[in-house]
Formats: structure tokens, C-alpha cells, sequence
């Protein structure tokens, strides 16, 4: 159809003329403020001026007017992005278009582009460890406080004893059984919101150097199902301030719902669109040369005054009134008679047969038309019902409906044949990027869930009774994955229902949008489908497999263990219902049928990774080292980038001692997914602080910091390691800092109390302790931490009191029972004493200080030779005890043994030169000699 172009202009120009007064001065607007802005970057503007919302109904000339919009906004200097329901099936989506079509005006965007690559790379990696804030669970705590109690077993090394606690050694297994659980969560939530965070500060930086900038989103009936929260969440700052350069302007039907937008009222300046007068309908068909009365009045009463109507009835010339039928729907009426129009057999059924893909590209067009009219994308990209940007093109919404149905209703045989071959062709799309994509990337890829939903589609229009089972089990996929993919799928059953009118599908489509507009709407959707859906047992698996796995992301973790017993029973073959479960047992301490749960599920695929990580971070708590690193080694053979495997690998080589294996597998970590750095580097700072290199603890803490500031645990554990150097005030600021962000962190709370006590503030640190042991009961270390700061104190009954409680609480917990009868040998009660380091050397036989202590409370018992004999064997283990050597000269004196004393206390002088006690005990041993 030549002067297509000028038509449209033509169009164009009418609505303008129409829109005149609030078009012209929402552009002066836009540049008012520009100007006013370039002048004093401080003054006021009004706040209505944020947010337009241009509405109308469907044919009323919305997108024109946005386009009309933008054009100016350039004009004024503005960059600008627009996106409509071709770019928009979720935010990051919206995101990710309209960045792209910014950076094309001013460049890149680099901190934005840095925040959506790592948010892409822990969507694909959802299973990996991330670092949680929180407490350590029981049964690690428990498990910590008897294997690591006697570390701290060495007089005066408050450091190190406060380095023992189990509670902060257990966070490092807490933190990557909680990986998968948190990660959930994240990305539902946090790390999205860290992405649009970016995107903001990057409109901050733009409007540094643009006039304005303004963001278009049409089709807002459409796109704001996805968009409205966000939106809203923009306005009122929550990514950041908004800079007041930043204009959004809005294209819908409906008016924004008043309980959602009553608070931002005065943000937004309401631009409704009217229907046609009769003057601009005249004014329209004059311009296409219809203009005897009665066609005008024929015109102007079938197209109801909407835009395109008149343009669609304009272009068919008509000469008479009688040649417009201006009886039944008046939609159908334009549509119909300007198909007629088109003289050119192999364009009308061009016209017709590519309405019935939702979307178009070259691909599609070439699928879908007939074959002889391939040559016909650029002509019916220049239609006036055609629009879109970029690959992407779509007929108006309104005559692509009346097109379908017509279609639909003409020829029921041709209708399915052609949504089959467009099906089939979406398929073997689709096909082709599986070639390069994994099972399990593939709903994470944009392209392919693109040509399923297409495919979908199509399959329910061509056979709505067969294909709808198959469509249901796609939905419950869907809702396994993110709250934006299955929204896309209720969407295609709404279209498809919309365009076949089939009963099912209609049901099906008001189930599914009635369960996503519920605050829990995966877990909903899936409990729908399970109730109406007919799923076969695999499928029903599969929805009580996604149904435990969002609640266990939702800490709902007894609800999540019942759904997936469900899903076992259901379909005993389905591997990632026991790894599921097996990794909600491993995080609730069940290790047993954690292990037994993932070995079903490595029977069943031996090449699943990450079911061979966490089974691996489950022997691993039980002391089963070597076959954790078995499953390991066989999961990175699997996947040598699963930083997971290497992460847990570090965690197991550092509770091993491994500490240089550790840091490697750390280091690697981060390198391999930058998205962990964070917590890669926090895990190399507590293994280089093991190893004894504090501050190349505290710079890898400092650094993991730099990447979350908000990291509580990091900072809590950086003040670890500065306790471990000496530093205790710093110690002191980082756990109170810590303290700030989490305050429910007993165990922060604890070491900053031994942190006050090795300061010299012990009333400081007995309240610390005081407070964490009320925080988190029953906490055992704190209790004998406090029981320690106690007998520094000299207050021995006290001390008794807490280190009896802790030991209480864990009868294995050989430091506390050590600690105690130190506090009985203080306090004269030398039996007590040796019954209780007895007991502890009975629980940990290693423990040299726990030995010398006895056999410094047989001494001062009076029992010589049982004193020398522990003493000894002592400094067998050690031969610079300096204190232990002191004590059995002591003993060999008392005994009258002064040789032997002598030479003991001057190996003690030796070692310990400032020690007046030994030298004035020496001088005895010589006067006792007769020297």
C-alpha cells in the first residue's frame, strides 16, 4: 500500500492535534526543567512532574502518543528507553532492555552491567555457598565444643581460648549448609534488589550529564503485572535516591489501582485519552480522501471514535455508507473490511496468517506466511496496526484479537494446521539450543523458554483437550523456578484461552491467575495443579519436589521434609526429590538420612554434582573426611567450575589442618565465580587465621567487607582475628559493629566479652557473657567463659558455679571441667582439683596443661612423687613448659631431692629468666643443699 508512511503521519499528526495543549506542555515541562536544573541543581521542581500516566482504551492512540513523547524528550535533550510486553516478563528483563538502550546513547553502564552479570551467575549457580549471618546450629555447636575444647587448654592464652569457641568454629560448616537456603531467598529478593540498585546510581551518573532522563513503559496492563511493585519501589527510593531529572512516563487502558498508588498520588500526572471527535474523524477521512456525509457518519459510528478503527476504515476507501457495515462488533467491522481492501491475494493472507503468532521476527514471519510472500516482512512491518521496536514486532492488540477470531471461526482446519507448523518450528528452535545448553541450564536461558512458551502456545490454540496435560507439566516446571517465569506461563494460558474461547483452557487460566496474585504464588500455583491438574506421578513429584524446595528457602523446613516425602513416594525414580531432601536433613542435623537420601540420588544419576557436594559437606560432619573428599573430587571431575565443590573442598581441608590446601580452594572459589567473592574471601581469612597469619586474616576480612559492608559475620570473625594479634580494642570495635548489623549474634557477643576480659575489663566481659548466655541457652561456652573471667577474678565459687553449668550442658566438654579444677586448686581445694582434671584428661588425654595442672594440684596435695610423675610426663611432651619445670623442682625440693631441684629450676630460669618465683625457689633448693 503506497503512502503508508505518510498515512501514518497523517494519524500521527491528528492525535497530536488533539493532545495539542498537554503535549506541548508536558515537552515544555521537559525542558523547563532541564533548564532549570542546568542553572541551580538545588532548586524545587514540582513532584507531580515524576510519572505520567498516559491511559485509553485499546485503539485510542497510547503508544503513538509515547512515541511522539520520546521523540521530544531527545529533542530536550534527554536520553531516553523505552520497553513494552515484548521486552518485559520480569524485571531484570525491563532492566536489561532498557540499560541497553540507554548505554546505546551514552555508553556503558558499567556498575549496572557488573550487578546484572552476578546476579545472572548465582541464578545459574542457586546451589553454591553464600555467607549467612546467624547463629551456629546446635548440633554444630555441640559437635564443636568436643572436638575443639582442648585447643584453648594453655595457661594465660586467652586468645586462643577465645579463638576455641565451637560456636564461631561451626560457622563455617553452618554457613555452607545454609548456601542453598539462602541463595533461594536471595533470588527471589536481595540480589535483585541489588541490581536495581545499580541501575539506579547509573541514572544518578546519566543525569549528570543529560538534561533529563526518561524511562517509557508501555502496555502497562501488560507490563505492569511485572513492573507495578518495582515501579512503585523506584519512586519512593528504595533502590537509592531518585534523581529528580529521572521522568517515567506510563501507557495503559486502566487507571492505576488506588489502594497500591494512594500513597504516590502526587507523584503522577494523569494524562487520559479520549476517543476521537466527530471533527477530528471528518478531519482524518479528509485527510485520506473520504469525505462524502454519510461514509463520515457511517465511519465515525462503527469505529466508535478510536483511532486506529478510523485509520483501518479511512484506508479502505469507502465510497458509500452502505460500504460500511456498521452492524455487530465494531472492531470486527474495521478489521474485516480492511482485510477485503487488500487487493493483493498473497498480502491479505500474509496479513492474516501472522496474526496468529503473538510476536514477530524474520524467523516467525518466515514460518508462519505462506511461502510465495517472503518477500512481505518490510511491507507489513510498515502497517499502521504493526508496531514494536527492535527484532521484535507485534500487531495492535485489538485487531490481532479480531483477526484470530475470525480465523478460528472460518476454517477450524486451517486454524490448527497453521499454529502446528508455527509450533513445529518453535520446536526445532528450541531443539537447536539444547545442542549447547544443559538440562539444567535451560529455563535459566531467555531464548529457549521463549520458544517453549511460543511452542506452548501454539500446541493449545492447534489442540487445546491433548496438549493441555502436557501444558500443566510444563507450569509446574515453571513454578520450580523463578516468580517471574511462571508468570510468564499463566500468561500464555490467559492468551490461549483468550484466543481459542475453549472451556478448559478458560478455567485453567482463572486458576492460574487467581494462584499468582497470592503472596505465595509458586507455592499456590503448585498446590493448584496437584488439586485440579491430573498430574501423572512423575509430574506430581516434580510439584511436591518444587513445593519443598520453596519452603525450605522459606525456613518452613518440617513442611518442606513432608512435601518431599510426598515426592519420593510419588515417584521413587526422582533424583533431585531425595537430593532435596537429603539436603533439608543435612541442614536440620539428621546426618544419617542425609547421606542415606543422597546416596538414593547418586544412584539414580551418579553424575549429579551438587547432590555429590552436599553429601560430601554431610560426611564431613561426621568426621568421614576421605570420602568427602572422594565425592568432591569426582563432583569437580564432573564440573570443574562447580565453585561449590571447591568451597567445601577449602571447608574440609580447613577443619583437616590443611590450612595452605584451604586457602588455595578458597582463592580458586573466587576466581571461578566472582559472585562469591565475598564469601570465598571471608573463608580464607579464617583459614589463614588458623594457620596463625592474622593479618593476612584481617586484610582478607577487610576485603570481603569491601564487597558487603552489611557482612556481619565477616566482621565479627575480622575481630577474631585481631583478638588473635593482640589487638583487642580493635577486636572489640568489630564485634560491637558486628553487633550493630546482627544483634542476635551470641556468639559475637561472647568473644567481644573475652575480648573486654583480655583488655583488662573484666566486669566489661562478665556482662558480655552474661548477655550472650540469656541470648542463645543453652550456651555452654559462654557460660565458661564467664566461669574463667570469674577465677581471674579470684572469685572461685562463682567460676565453679559457670564452669559446672557448661559442663552440665555438655558433660564432654573436657576445657570447662579442666577450668574448674583450676578454680578448686586456687581455692585450696586441691582433691577437687585432680577429680576434675582427672576427668578432663579422661575425655582428652592430649591436653599437657591439663596434665602439668595436675601435677601441680598433687603437689600443693602433698603427694610428691604422683606430682613429679605428671610433671614429667608433661615435659615429655613439651620440654619448654617453663612453669611445669618450675613446679617439679619444686616438688623434688619439697621431697628432698635439692640436686634434682636445682636443676630444674635453673632449665625454668632458662626459658623464663624474669620469673622471680622459680629463682628465689632455687636459692631454697641451694641453702637446702648446704650451698
Amino acid at each position: 500500500m503506497p503512502g503508508a508512511e505518510r498515512r501514518g503521519r497523517s494519524r500521527g499528526e491528528l492525535i497530536r492535534q488533539r493532545t495539542r495543549a498537554r503535549f506541548v506542555g508536558r515537552r515544555a515541562q521537559l525542558t523547563q526543567f532541564a533548564e532549570n536544573l542546568a542553572r541551580d541543581p538545588e532548586s524545587q521542581q514540582d513532584p507531580a512532574e515524576f510519572l505520567f500516566h498516559v491511559r485509553g482504551v485499546g485503539g485510542v492512540g497510547k503508544s503513538t502518543l509515547l512515541r511522539e513523547w520520546q521523540e521530544a524528550a531527545r529533542r530536550a535533550g534527554a536520553v531516553t528507553a523505552a520497553v513494552d510486553e515484548n521486552d518485559v516478563h520480569g524485571v531484570q528483563q525491563a532492566l536489561a532492555e532498557l540499560a541497553r538502550q540507554l548505554a546505546g546513547q551514552a555508553g556503558p553502564l558499567k556498575e549496572y552491567d557488573r550487578a546484572a552479570e552476578q546476579y545472572r551467575r548465582e541464578q545459574e549457580t542457586a546451589a553454591e555457598p553464600v555467607p549467612t549471618d546467624g547463629e551456629a546450629s546446635m548440633t554444630s555447636r555441640v559437635a564443636a565444643q568436643a572436638a575443639l575444647g582442648a585447643v584453648s587448654l594453655i595457661p594465660g592464652a586467652g586468645v586462643v581460648s577465645a579463638m576455641a569457641n565451637p560456636d564461631a568454629a561451626a560457622q563455617g560448616l553452618d554457613r555452607l549448609r545454609a548456601g542453598a537456603r539462602a541463595r533461594g531467598r536471595r533470588a527471589r529478593s536481595g540480589d535483585a534488589a541489588g541490581v536495581s540498585r545499580a541501575f539506579v546510581a547509573e541514572l544518578g551518573r546519566l543525569c549528570g550529564r543529560y538534561r533529563w532522563v526518561v524511562l517509557f513503559l508501555d502496555t502497562w496492563e501488560v507490563t505492569g503485572r511485572y513492573l507495578d511493585g518495582w515501579l512503585r519501589d523506584l519512586l519512593e527510593d528504595a533502590f537509592g535516591p531518585l534523581p529528580a531529572n529521572v521522568m517515567v512516563v506510563l501507557a495503559g487502558r486502566d487507571e492505576l489501582p488506588e489502594r497500591e498508588w494512594a500513597a504516590l498520588r502526587a507523584l503522577v500526572a494523569d494524562v487520559p485519552l479520549e476517543v476521537f471527535t466527530v471533527a477530528e474523524t471528518r478531519a482524518l477521512l479528509a485527510a485520506r480522501g473520504v469525505t462524502e456525509p454519510g461514509v463520515v457518519e457511517a465511519v465515525s459510528q462503527s469505529s466508535m471514535g478510536l483511532p486506529l478503527l478510523v485509520e483501518l476504515l479511512a484506508l479502505t476507501r469507502p465510497a458509500a455508507a452502505e460500504d460500511v457495515d456498521a452492524e455487530g462488533d465494531a472492531v470486527d467491522t474495521a478489521v474485516e473490511r480492511f482485510v477485503r481492501w487488500i487487493t493483493d491475494a498473497r498480502q491479505r493472507e500474509t496479513v492474516l496468517a501472522c496474526a496468529l503468532a503473538p510476536q514477530l521476527n524474520e524467523d516467525i514471519f518466515a514460518a508462519a506466511a505462506p511461502d510465495r510472500a517472503r518477500e512481505l516482512w518490510g511491507w507489513l512491518c510498515e502497517q499502521p496496526f504493526v508496531s514494536g521496536r527492535g527484532d521484535f514486532k507485534q500487531y495492535h492488540a485489538v485487531v490481532r484479537a479480531s483477526m484470530v477470531r475470525q480465523q478460528r471461526a472460518r476454517s477450524p482446519r486451517r486454524w490448527t494446521e497453521a499454529h502446528l507448523r508455527l509450533a513445529g518450528a518453535h520446536a526445532a528452535w528450541r531443539a537447536e539450543l539444547e545442542q549447547g545448553l544443559t538440562e539444567a541450564k535451560r529455563w535459566g536461558d531467555a531464548r529457549w523458554r521463549r520458544h517453549r512458551l511460543d511452542e506452548t502456545y501454539h500446541r493449545l490454540c492447534a489442540q487445546p483437550a491433548a496438549y493441555l496435560p502436557t501444558a500443566l507439566e510444563q507450569t509446574v516446571h515453571a513454578a520450580g523456578q523463578e516468580t517471574e517465569i511462571l508468570l510468564q506461563w499463566t500468561d500464555v494460558f490467559a492468551q490461549a484461552a483468550r484466543d481459542t474461547a475453549d472451556p478448559a483452557l478458560l478455567g485453567w487460566s482463572a486458576r492460574l491467575r487467581d494462584a499468582v496474585a497470592d503472596s505465595a504464588p509458586a507455592l499456590t500455583a503448585l498446590a493448584v495443579l496437584l488439586t485440579h491438574g491430573r498430574l501423572d506421578p512423575a509430574g506430581r513429584a516434580w510439584a511436591h519436589t518444587y513445593r519443598g524446595r520453596h519452603l525450605y528457602h522459606d525456613d518452613r523446613d518440617e513442611e518442606a521434609l513432608a512435601e518431599l516425602d510426598r515426592a519420593v513416594a510419588a515417584d521413587p525414580g526422582n533424583a533431585r526429590a531425595w537430593t532435596h531432601r537429603g539436603d533439608v536433613h543435612h541442614w536440620l542435623g539428621h546426618t544419617e538420612q542425609a547421606i542415606a537420601d543422597l546416596t538414593t540420588a547418586l544412584g539414580l544419576d551418579p553424575a549429579h554434582a551438587p547432590a555429590l557436594v552436599v553429601r560430601a559437606e554431610a560426611l564431613s560432619t561426621t568426621g568421614r573426611h576421605e570420602e568427602a573428599f572422594a565425592d568432591l573430587a569426582t563432583a569437580l571431575d564432573l564440573d570443574p567450575a562447580l565453585a561449590r565443590a571447591r568451597a567445601a573442598r577449602g571447608e574440609v581441608h580447613r577443619e583437616l589442618g590443611r590450612y595452605d590446601e584451604a586457602v588455595a580452594d578458597f582463592t580458586a572459589v573466587a576466581e571461578l565465580d566472582p559472585a562469591l567473592a565475598g564469601y570465598a574471601l571471608a573463608s580464607r581469612a579464617q583459614a589463614h587465621r588458623e594457620a596463625g597469619r592474622p593479618d593476612e586474616s584481617v586484610a582478607d576480612f577487610t576485603a570481603a567487607l569491601a564487597i558487603d559492608p552489611a557482612y556481619a559475620w565477616a566482621r565479627a570473625q575480622r575481630g577474631l582475628s585481631h583478638a588473635a594479634a593482640g589487638r583487642h580494642d580493635e577486636a572489640v570495635a568489630d564485634y560491637t559493629a558486628a553487633l550493630d548489623t546482627s544483634p542476635t549474634m551470641a556468639w559475637a557477643l561472647a568473644e567481644r566479652g573475652v575480648a573486654h576480659r583480655e583488655a583488662g575489663r573484666p566486669d566489661e566481659a562478665v556482662a558480655d557473657l552474661t548477655a550472650a548466655a540469656e541470648l542463645d541457652p543453652p550456651y555452654a561456652w559462654a557460660l565458661a567463659q564467664r566461669g574463667e573471667t570469674h577465677r581471674m577474678l579470684r572469685r572461685f565459687d562463682e567460676a565453679v558455679a559457670d564452669f559446672t553449668a557448661a559442663v552440665g550442658i555438655n558433660p564432654a566438654y573436657h576445657w570447662a571441667l579442666a577450668h574448674r579444677g583450676e578454680a578448686h586448686r586456687e581455692a585450696g581445694r586441691f582433691e577437687e582439683a585432680v577429680a576434675d582434671f582427672t576427668a578432663a584428661l579422661a575425655l582428652e588425654p592430649a591436653s599437657t596443661w591439663t596434665l602439668a595442672s595436675r601435677g601441680q594440684a598433687h603437689r600443693q596435695a602433698g603427694r610428691l612423687e604422683e606430682a613429679v610423675a605428671d610433671l614429667t610426663a608433661a615435659l615429655d611432651r613439651d620440654p619448654e613448659l617453663d612453669w611445669a619445670l618450675a613446679e617439679r623442682g619444686e616438688a623434688h625440693r619439697l621431697a628432698g631431692r635439692p640436686d634434682e631441684a636445682v636443676a630444674d629450676f635453673t632449665a625454668a630460669l632458662a626459658l623464663e629468666p624474669a620469673s622471680t618465683w622459680t629463682l628465689a625457689s632455687r636459692g631454697q633448693a641451694h641453702r637446702q643443699a648446704g650451698r
